[in-house]
């Protein structure tokens, strides 16, 4: 059977998850995507077709040209209404396209929730025409681009002149973008991991963020939360509903303030930065051959026989300014007081880059998984205090 996977950059979601699973499946796949060499270095013995990934036209030409597909798919966040579509001219399984589209736009999101009424969040589009300054904001609250992902560009404003600054600086790394500003929605946050095939939906669980302090909003600690309040997860499953989210994986953040739970984006497809990875060990799933099964038009089972009493933690040491890379500890499997603990890096000693107040400024991640809450969370503090990172400017 044959598969074809759109991406971009190659996640870990991709060269550790993914391709593996459809090799455990005997599919044979072909990347699509727009940066064949970066592929080419990380998936030596996988086909790697450049293609313009996020134009859907393109991607139905080349997959015409190559040979008629099984199934097509992808876990790029920018990429879901493409696959979707290209899936849908071909007749597979997939994503309904709008409810890929209406998930990725923000703004879009924000309407439909209003619109069935699950959900009303003060929100404004802003392009290149709005009067930012005329807007009737409440304080304080969230500029971010609309299509927007990894806390890129997303920031929290105080006022109406920092607001009109904050647009303008976005626009002038982002031309053309359109913004999304809505009122700030306090609580804490947490997500919620799904996965349906549009008649099953299963929920494997959550974590719970801590976000770097105001105004950004860099993941900095996952910890996992093996199941929300039953009143919280009614709340996010019945948003979900509204947009229409039901096929494949999703990944879904919220907030919870005095026990209402209010989405605050909704990300199409699976949890990246290796929590996917922790899921599939923690769970003692094939979570990924499942999410590939549903695109192949596989059923989900009644029951994924996940196992409950696990415990995990995911940390992300990050670059706290610009420059260069000089040291930094190497990738690390150990198992300390019972506790399987991962590091990877993120950067290579010798990389140069600037301060992005996003995932991009991740220098590395810590998983840790076990069955005590703190031993886990010993294991991580104690693997992090003995290590450093130095960046020379």
């Amino acid at each position: 059977m044959r598969m074809y996977l759109l991406a971009l950059n190659p996640t870990d979601s991709v060269t550790e998850g993914f391709l593996p699973a459809a090799a455990r499946l005997g599919l044979d796949v072909t990347v699509l995507t727009d940066q064949p060499d970066a592929h080419r270095r990380v998936c030596p013995r996988i086909e790697i077709v450049e293609c313009d990934v996020r134009d859907f036209r393109s991607v139905v030409s080349r997959i015409s040209t190559l040979g008629r597909p099984d199934a097509v798919f992808s876990n790029s966040d920018h990429l879901q209404t493409q696959a979707a579509l290209a899936a849908d001219y071909f007749g597979l399984p997939g994503k309904d396209w709008r409810v890929a589209l209406r998930t990725k736009d923000k703004a879009e999101m924000r309407r439909r929730l209003a619109s069935a009424g699950v959900d009303t969040v003060w929100s404004a589009e802003v392009t290149e025409d709005t009067d930012v300054a005329a807007l009737d904001v409440p304080y304080p609250c969230v500029v971010k681009p609309r299509e927007g992902v990894a806390s890129e560009d997303v920031v929290r404003v105080e006022g109406p002149e920092e607001l009109v600054a904050r647009c303008a600086g976005i626009r002038s790394r982002r031309p053309g973008a359109a913004l999304v500003v809505e009122e700030y929605l306090p609580g804490e946050l947490y997500t919620l991991e799904t996965l349906g095939d549009g008649r099953v939906r299963h929920v494997l669980g959550g974590f719970h963020t801590v976000l770097s302090p105001p105004p950004y909003f860099i993941e900095e600690r996952l910890t996992f939360v093996a199941a929300h309040p039953e009143a919280v997860v009614t709340q996010v499953l019945a948003q979900l509903d509204a947009l229409g989210v039901g096929f494949g994986a999703c990944h879904t953040e919220f907030v919870v303030h005095e026990g209402r739970a209010r989405i605050i984006e909704v990300n199409y497809r699976a949890i990246g930065d290796q929590c996917d990875l922790l899921l599939a060990h923690l769970l003692e799933i094939p979570l990924f051959e499942h999410i590939l099964r549903t695109h192949l038009g596989e059923p989900l089972p009644a029951s994924l026989g996940a196992r409950r009493d696990g415990v995990a933690r995911l940390d992300y040491p990050c670059a706290v300014s610009a420059g260069t890379l000089t040291a930094a500890p190497a990738a690390a499997d150990l198992t300390v007081d019972g506790v399987r603990l991962t590091y990877r890096p993120l950067r290579e000693v010798g990389e140069r880059h600037e301060v992005y107040r996003t995932n991009r400024d991740f220098l590395g991640v810590v998983r840790a998984t076990g069955t005590v809450q703190e031993d886990v969370d010993k294991a991580v503090t104690g693997f992090l205090a003995g290590q450093r990172w130095e960046i020379q400017p």
